[in-house]
């Protein structure tokens, strides 16, 4: 007989991923971090994460991060606490926002192609860190403390980060985030479909259930 679990387990591997970007310094990456492995979960598939550096999207795409406008600020920093607790998570806006976080992405990359489990960790650890504690991801120690907290091998997470082959590793990942269409975090590409914004839940959960939306493909 066979464990449903297997078949379960088999099918989710044999359907196409669903596919995530994110940025360590996205606020509604950290909130959509928290529900896509569940909602993909519910109809039998993966995701496959991807660490990506949001200024590179949005000098491709000839665009600002919103914070950047003044009418925008104000209104956006609220609507991240907002969509936190919606979501029933702890947010704490960083004193420091936005930051640079090329080496938490590099690392991200060199614990995925080892295992990509860790590398889902660290993401989770890495957000989660940044968006309840303030604990800044682009200080080198500040983020070894928050590695071996992790679990992780600070000294060769930071010979990782500073090594060229992560950061050619990102950089390749970038570029084919661009390619792809992706112009910011959180971006989804479910069956070749683009959905992006921590408020496309619920359009992705239907696509997953049923398909493209009547009218669509």
């Amino acid at each position: 007989m066979i464990d449903d679990r297997f078949l379960a387990d088999n099918t989710a591997l044999q359907r196409p991923p669903v596919q995530f970007y994110f940025d360590f310094s996205s606020p509604y990456s950290y909130i959509a971090s928290e529900w896509v492995e569940a909602v993909a979960a519910r109809h039998g598939r993966r995701v496959q994460w991807h660490a990506i550096l949001l200024g590179v999207t949005f000098q491709a795409a000839e665009l600002k991060s919103p914070v950047s406008h003044p009418i925008k600020r104000d209104y956006t920093l609220r609507d991240f606490e907002r969509s936190a607790r919606f979501a029933g998570l702890p947010y704490r806006q960083p004193e420091i926002f936005p930051i640079a976080t090329q080496n938490a992405a590099r690392v991200f990359w060199w614990l995925h192609d080892h295992d990509p489990a860790r590398a889902v960790a660290w993401a989770h650890a890495g957000l989660r860190a940044y968006f309840t504690r303030g604990v800044v991801l682009n200080d080198g120690e500040a983020l070894k403390a928050l590695l071996a907290e992790s679990g992780i091998d600070a000294a060769a997470a930071e010979a990782a980060w500073s090594d060229l082959t992560w950061k050619a590793r990102l950089k390749a990942e970038n570029e084919a985030a661009v390619a792809a269409g992706v112009f910011g975090a959180p971006h989804f590409i479910v069956d070749g479909e683009p959905f992006w914004g921590n408020d496309r839940q619920a359009q992705i959960e239907r696509w997953l259930a049923n398909g493209p939306f009547k009218g669509l493909g």
